[in-house]
């Protein structure tokens, strides 16, 4: 543990809505058997787009987890996951949120934005013109943007952590993270805000659901998406030399993270520790990133030195893995950077091989992949890894599930526009790491 942080800080209660299932155990036992997510997409016809497979949430019932009724009108779609999530890990936490100080009880999520839906603001217009006399069709798309309140309500990124806040009685520090893909940085600031101090519990996790018109149409274009359209299932194949580009995904995860000494004085069941942060930025594209993969090698050195640790002491790495040609073959270099002659004996898989890219829900998901492979002392698997590339040469777990003790995982997350960000967690020990 880094002497400057005395704070230790671990985890309580997780939960999660994946395309694997409507829960933490069920989405885990879907991923530990190398099960697949991913499908034709449902939500809206998508068949004249050159991807139209997705990985989707599954026979979701969002009303029993609003805090109230009313909200339903504006909660977006994955406002709704991250509230069920949030509900699964305070239950799992056995925590009282009545019992805490709501001054030290606070909400720390990464979030994607929704988007508006042009037909449904085109009806409203309709009706709030003819009732009020207000032409609004002379203001254009600006002008239907605004007109529905319910459709503002639902754009902005921080309506997830008002929403929880409300949910239970969180006064504490309120904070929204968005940075694309790399939004589990909201996870490593809850972990620097409670071990400096300003916070004793947190919710903290990632929400996000891009599976929409506009998304797909920008990721097509983009030529960014698999096009393995007959094949969805095997669509998704992380580092597989035949990959052609990754899929859609939607969901949320959840923690509950406390100081240590919180969690002892209230009897919580400890499920694991956050030993270390590291984030960067590449400072290179928008959409693309360096070949070498420097800005994914300083955020993972950067998480190794604020953990104290060693690069051999790294058991597992959950892989951002997007199964992108560009993508796969850097951070498989970034990894060789960081773990030098050890980067053979680290298995890296990806867990978006089975449910996709859940965008800025997915680095919460994935360590929450770590914390079950360390609970479990399992080594989660890369589906569809059948043709081995030259350029991406470790241990990617080939499709099948391996048994291994793991004390120690670092999770990997890479957003467009550079934001990198690296994430290492281990089995709780009483006496602390290196004792």
């Amino acid at each position: 543990m880094n002497e400057q942080h005395p704070r230790r800080v671990v985890i309580t209660g997780v939960g999660a809505i994946t395309p694997l299932g409507n829960d933490w155990p069920t989405s885990w036992s879907g991923i530990v058997n190398g099960a697949s997510g991913v499908g034709p997409i449902t939500l809206f016809d998508a068949s004249t787009f050159p991807s139209s497979i997705a990985a989707e949430v599954k026979d979701f019932d969002p009303a029993p987890f609003m805090p109230h009724k009313k909200h339903l009108k504006f909660a977006n779609r994955f406002t709704t996951f991250g509230l069920a999530a949030a509900r699964e890990a305070v239950d799992d936490a056995k925590l009282n949120p009545a019992g805490l100080d709501p001054t030290r009880f606070g909400i720390i999520i990464g979030a994607g934005q929704e988007k508006y839906n042009l037909a449904e603001l085109a009806e409203f217009v309709q009706l709030f013109g003819q009732a009020h006399r207000v032409d609004y069709e002379a203001l254009g798309t600006y002008g239907w943007q605004v007109a529905n309140p319910n459709n503002l309500l639902k754009s902005q990124l921080n309506l997830t952590a008002s929403l929880l806040a409300i949910a239970y009685g969180a006064v504490g520090l309120n904070l929204t993270v968005h940075s694309a893909c790399a939004s589990s940085q909201s996870i490593g600031d809850a972990f620097n805000i409670i071990r400096r101090g300003d916070l004793d519990v947190a919710i903290s996790g990632g929400v996000d659901s891009m599976i929409d018109e506009t998304s797909l149409t920008g990721f097509c274009l983009l030529q960014t998406l698999s096009a393995r359209n007959d094949e969805p299932t095997r669509a998704s194949r992380p580092f597989d030399l035949d990959r052609d580009g990754f899929v859609l995904g939607e969901g949320a995860g959840m923690m509950v993270l406390e100081s240590l000494e919180h969690a002892l004085a209230r009897g919580a069941s400890i499920r694991g520790e956050v030993l270390g942060y590291g984030s960067s930025s590449n400072a290179y594209r928008i959409t693309d990133i360096p070949p070498a993969g420097e800005g994914a090698v300083v955020s993972m050195r950067l998480s190794l030195e604020d953990a104290g640790l060693e690069p051999e002491a790294v058991d597992y790495v959950n892989a951002h893995g997007t199964s992108t040609k560009m993508n796969d073959a850097s951070e498989t270099r970034a990894l060789k950077a960081v773990f030098g002659d050890h980067a053979d004996q680290v298995p890296a898989s990806s867990t978006k091989s089975q449910i996709g890219h859940l965008i800025s829900a997915a680095g919460t998901v994935e360590l929450l992949v770590c914390l079950s492979a360390i609970e479990e002392d399992v080594l989660p698997p890369t589906i569809n890894y059948e043709t081995p590339d030259p350029e991406c040469d470790l241990d990617y777990v080939p499709n099948v599930a391996r048994p291994k003790p793991i004390e120690v995982a670092l999770s990997n997350s890479f957003g467009f526009g550079g934001s990198n960000c690296s994430i290492i967690i281990g089995r709780y020990r009483p006496e602390g790491r290196g004792a």
